[in-house]
């Protein structure tokens, strides 16, 4: 079905009640690696502004935003402390603990998360009560465990961190109010719930001890990586984390709207279904008119509407103009993200009048799961407006410990940085947070596509009655029903459903996606690697670069086994697997210097992490057209992970704050829509062309040989008629590799290396991909390059010209803490000049660039 999205609750601010819309459902249940358990498949929410009450008899609204007082369990600790926001960052801004990401300060604070801490604030009522039919007050997120009071009344009592609390507090509120929200540590609340829970195991009871973590994460509602993560450290925060407000109103209010497009094969027509929920405080039925106007589309309806006492939901049927021509929503790289402005006018017989101002994206989704000729078992693949589609993306993360310091700027930036790398689809992984508002409406405006998980992760949960109930109004909390759904990540799919949920075999390649990580096999083989349908987690990790390290650290602390390298590390032998993987190909660093060979282990590892990934992902969109063995068809590649939840060792392709690793700008390159990969076996060469693009191209196959001791090629080879089908990967070149060493003169595996390219017509042309005959720590003719940068300012971007002697591999350019990127980084340099493109993301000049820029190549490292 089409998606669309909510918008905001009439008269409140844009953050009001909703259920944000999703792509799908499921169920509770037990899940492997770093799975959810619950997952869902989305498109993205669309965007919806806020809603005004346009004529008098509104509803008044009132926001407890801004500064609250913040006191410990026993009063030794006062202080501001701003909401939305959580115990850690009031600390932190008021100066009473140092930066949190600090060295070894997510173990030194752990006081804090153990403490019971106790938000409060005296507000005054703004309007006469007496007006009033009645008053709420709503709480979007409490994170996570606590008692609500209001003039020393107990309101009731939070147990889920993603689930919006809405209290009756007509007959308490007075003039003057007192407001309190006495919180409970989230680690004593799990410890208590899991001794308390006596009926059966549920594993795992603590994350293994290189996470430095808290216990029992599965036995509270909360963020599961705030008790600590392979990736991530142990803050269990505790907070009012989104917005809270009184409302006021009479007769009725709207708390709930949302738009779900889809398309009627059989009329041929576009339809747009509305729900809205009221709370009808009259005691009699309240009739009215709605009237819903697309302009762009020539599109009005009014319906007459009965709204009952109490709360209950009115569904509306728009069918759009016949005659209105309805540009659908594409994905990223696939068209435009176009979307449709509407109102929503309520004009009821008592009451005031209501405006939704909203946005609708029409597209249709669907999961296809069929038989595939020549191999047993199913499809695993999207259909969005008709067209399969191949997910090209990464795994999302919170962006932060603290989920206050992520503003809209944070996810801006993490977002475009995927759509910029050619990505169209981003899993939002189920131990973190169900993502705000911004994070889906942007996600719309860049064509980026949402698998979403619910929020469980690698545990088994109990399932008494309490905590079913919490997790059922979470669901319906978030949950669209128009989405399709499997029940665990991953999943054998609908073959994981006939046999009763569980899988006989869970890592199956001809049925669903692939979880699948091996940090001992060479990554440059790929035969290692799965044929399976869909690969919606897998990756290595790296460092992140030493300005981003610098921030967190001490200059003792700036060597690869310091008591902080192996602090930050949180995978167990994680530090030990990557130098062992940099050992398949490179030469370890050995320098005398601990500072230099720091950065250059942390330099290796990314371009292990880049390589590694590139191999990967370059092998599932090479296996989307075939079929070998009963096993491919492979028709997504979600790596493991796009961003970083603090500075540290990780999968990410993003550091902390947003800086590219090595691995992004390849990424750039290896979801390109059009891309020639190579790959041997057997002694034979082989080139497929790679095309996401919808038309067929006749192109050209330009095939250059360098020997490493010269940055003159010793072959070139143009293959022209090369013809590369629309979504497909097709073969468009084999040699074996002893003829074509042959045929260019003065070549071995070790002293050669094979670049390669597609051009075509109208300035269509791939980026530059390239194949190793052997590896490079067996390289032989590599020189010592001399690398060399000018930069100048074109309008609002720096122009890095950047000269070599010799040629260079792996040649990367960094800025250290200025923020920006480059058009191109990690490149093998076999050309005597290079040009890129430095894109800033705040203010700078040449004098800084040129300051801060340092070059690194492989011959670097010694």
């Amino acid at each position: 079905m089409a998606v669309s999205g909510a918008a905001s609750v009439a008269g409140l601010p844009p953050r009001s009640y909703r259920r944000p819309c999703r792509l799908s459902e499921g169920w509770a249940g037990a899940a492997t690696g770093r799975a959810a358990a619950l997952l869902l498949l989305l498109l993205l929410v669309a965007a919806a502004g806020p809603a005004g009450a346009s004529a008098a008899g509104g509803p008044e609204v009132h926001s407890l935003r801004g500064s609250w007082r913040l006191g410990n369990g026993n009063g030794s600790v006062v202080l501001r402390g701003e909401v939305p926001g959580c115990v850690h960052s009031a600390l932190h801004r008021r100066g009473l603990i140092q930066d949190p990401y600090y060295r070894f300060n997510d173990v030194m604070y752990r006081w804090i998360s153990l403490d019971n801490w106790t938000y409060s604030r005296t507000f005054k009522t703004p309007f006469d009560v007496r007006k009033w039919q009645k008053v709420n007050l709503i709480f979007e997120g409490v994170d996570t465990v606590a008692q609500i009071l209001i003039n020393n009344i107990t309101l009731g009592r939070t147990d889920n961190m993603f689930n919006r609390y809405s209290f009756d507090i007509t007959s308490v509120i007075k003039e003057v109010n007192f407001v309190e929200v006495r919180f409970v540590s989230a680690i004593s609340y799990a410890a208590e719930q899991s001794r308390c829970h006596k009926t059966y195991s549920v594993p795992p009871a603590c994350p293994p001890p290189v996470q430095k973590g808290e216990c029992h994460a599965n036995f509270i509602r909360k963020a599961q990586c705030s008790f600590s993560w392979d990736w991530g450290p142990s803050f269990p925060t505790q907070g009012i984390w989104k917005d809270v407000r009184i409302e006021a109103y009479n007769h009725y209010h709207l708390i709930y709207f949302s738009l779900t497009p889809f398309f009627v094969k059989s009329a041929q027509q576009w339809s747009l279904e509305i729900e809205s929920i009221f709370d009808v405080v009259s005691s009699k039925p309240i009739a009215g008119l709605v009237t819903v106007n697309i302009p762009k589309l020539q599109t009005q309806q009014t319906f007459s509407v009965m709204l009952q006492p109490g709360e209950g939901s009115i569904v509306l049927l728009v069918n759009i103009n016949k005659s209105s021509t309805v540009e659908a929503w594409w994905p990223n790289g696939h068209g435009k993200q176009t979307g449709y402005n509407m109102t929503t006018t309520f004009v009821m017989e008592t009451g005031y009048q209501i405006e939704k101002f909203s946005k609708a994206y029409f597209r249709t989704v669907e999961l296809v799961q069929e038989p595939i000729p020549g191999s047993v078992g199913l499809s695993f693949y999207f259909r969005i407006n008709g067209r399969p589609i191949f997910m090209k993306g990464s795994n999302w993360i919170p962006a932060d410990s603290f989920q206050d310091r992520v503003t809209y700027d944070t996810l801006w930036l993490l977002l475009k940085s995927a759509a910029d790398a050619n990505m169209n689809a981003l899993r939002v992984w189920g131990g973190g947070v169900y993502e705000q508002d911004e994070f889906y409406n942007i996600c719309d405006e860049l064509g980026i596509m949402i698998w979403q998980d619910f929020m469980f992760a690698c545990a088994l949960y109990p399932t008494d009655q309490s905590y079913l109930e919490s997790v059922r109004a979470e669901v319906s909390h978030q949950e669209d029903k128009s989405r399709p759904f499997v029940a665990s990540s991953p999943t054998n799919g609908l073959e994981s459903v006939k046999e009763g949920w569980v899988s006989q075999n869970p890592y199956d390649t001809h049925y669903g996606d692939t979880h699948f990580y091996n940090y001992s096999s060479d990554c440059w083989n790929w035969m290692v690697y799965p044929k399976t349908r869909f690969a919606s987690e897998y990756g290595f990790q790296s460092w992140p670069s030493f300005s981003t390290i610098k921030k967190v650290s001490s200059t003792e602390d700036w060597s690869y086994t310091s008591n902080f390298s192996l602090h930050r590390q949180h995978h167990k032998h994680g530090n030990d697997q990557m130098l062992q993987q940099i050992g398949h190909h490179f030469k370890l660093p050995q320098s005398t210097d601990p500072v230099k060979k720091f950065k250059d282990t942390i330099y290796l590892t990314q371009v292990m992490q880049a390589q590694c990934i590139k191999t990967e992902t370059e092998f599932y969109r090479f296996s989307q057209s075939e079929i070998i063995k009963g096993e491919g068809h492979t028709m997504g590649a979600l790596y493991w992970q796009l961003n970083d939840i603090w500075q540290a060792p990780s999968w990410a392709s993003l550091e902390y704050g947003g800086k590219w690793k090595l691995l992004h700008y390849f990424a750039q390159n290896f979801f390109a829509p059009l891309l020639p990969v190579a790959y041997e076996d057997k002694g034979v060469l082989y080139i497929y062309g790679v095309s996401d693009l919808h038309v067929d191209h006749k192109l050209t196959l330009r095939v250059v040989v360098h020997a490493w001791s010269s940055l003159e090629p010793v072959c070139t080879l143009a293959k022209d008629g090369v013809t590369v089908k629309a979504q497909s990967a097709v073969p468009i070149y084999k040699e074996s590799i002893n003829d074509f060493l042959e045929r260019c003169r003065n070549c071995t595996r070790k002293s050669c290396v094979i670049t390669f390219c597609l051009v075509g017509e109208g300035g269509l042309q791939s980026p530059t991909n390239h194949h190793f005959l052997s590896s490079l720590k067996d390289a032989e003719g590599l020189q010592k390059s001399q690398l060399s940068a000018s930069v100048s300012q074109q309008d609002d971007v720096y122009i890095v010209v950047l000269q070599t002697t010799a040629i260079a591999p792996f040649v990367s350019l960094d800025v250290g803490s200025i923020k920006g990127r480059f058009s191109d980084n990690g490149f093998l340099m076999t050309e005597k000049k290079k040009v890129v493109v430095f894109y800033p993301w705040e203010p700078t000049s040449v004098e800084e660039l040129e300051k801060s820029l340092t070059l690194t190549s492989l011959v670097d490292v010694v």
